[in-house]
């Protein structure tokens, strides 16, 4: 592959990172603490496409061209336009069924506030259902995506990561109470409920799954940030 052929690939990555970072499709790749970073990225690797075509064009003009490379080179272009024109979709129920829940007892949980409901994340609200006593009369209201195991069980599951998709794993609530009449895998629910002392445990890695008892629920859109990142802060 010659040099402007290089150049040509660094400019689309470059401009796919800035592209990403500048939007909500970054959040379908890495947690949100690493925009800057991204957005750096790419900057250095637009910038080093543009110096690449100048020092180029300055040595085919002092008589130093280079050897032909096959076209066939420019189909290493493809995935990069690929990353800039089709989002892939975040992770959802396929993968949290077959994958054990990552739920991990909490260093520390902070106060509750005393206002209910309380809006808590499906890793918040999983800790203290699992590993403490402060949801005891407590309304919650939690957000996520539905999950149904193989044997109809119903969870609302979010996605938790440390630093990208590659390393999500999901934190799951079992769902018990006044569920909808219709269940659909993947589709987002905000639930409403109180805490449930039921604790069961995940058969993919005998991880502990608590409970929520839902007094009501209803649909809602995608959130932009389709992953938890509670779980490490």
């Amino acid at each position: 592959m010659n040099r402007q052929a290089q150049a040509a690939v660094m400019f689309l990555l470059g401009g796919a990172l800035l592209h990403a970072g500048t939007t909500d499709l970054y959040l379908r790749y890495v947690k949100s603490g690493l925009q800057p970073m991204l957005l750096a990225a790419g900057v250095v690797l637009v910038v080093a496409a543009l110096a690449t075509v100048w020092y180029e064009r300055k040595r085919a003009r002092g008589g130093h061209g280079g050897h032909p490379e096959p076209r066939v080179a420019w189909l290493l272009v493809l995935p990069v336009l690929a990353l800039i024109l089709i989002a892939p979709p975040a992770l959802g129920s396929y993968s949290a069924v077959r994958t054990g829940t990552a739920l991990q007892p909490p260093y520390g949980l902070d106060p509750l506030p005393s206002s209910d409901p309380v809006r808590l994340s499906v890793v918040d609200y999983a800790s203290r259902a699992a590993y403490s006593h402060t949801l005891r009369g407590r309304t919650v209201r939690v957000t996520g995506f539905l999950a149904l195991d193989a044997h109809g069980t119903p969870y609302l599951v979010r996605m938790a990561l440390n630093c990208c998709a590659a390393d999500a794993q999901p934190v799951k609530v079992g769902l018990t109470g006044q569920l909808p009449p219709v269940l659909r895998p993947d589709a987002w629910m905000e639930v409403t409920g109180v805490y449930a002392p039921r604790v069961t445990r995940d058969p993919v890695n005998n991880g502990v799954i608590p409970y929520l008892r839902v007094t009501s629920a209803r649909p809602v859109a995608t959130p932009a940030d389709p992953y938890d990142e509670t779980w490490n802060k």
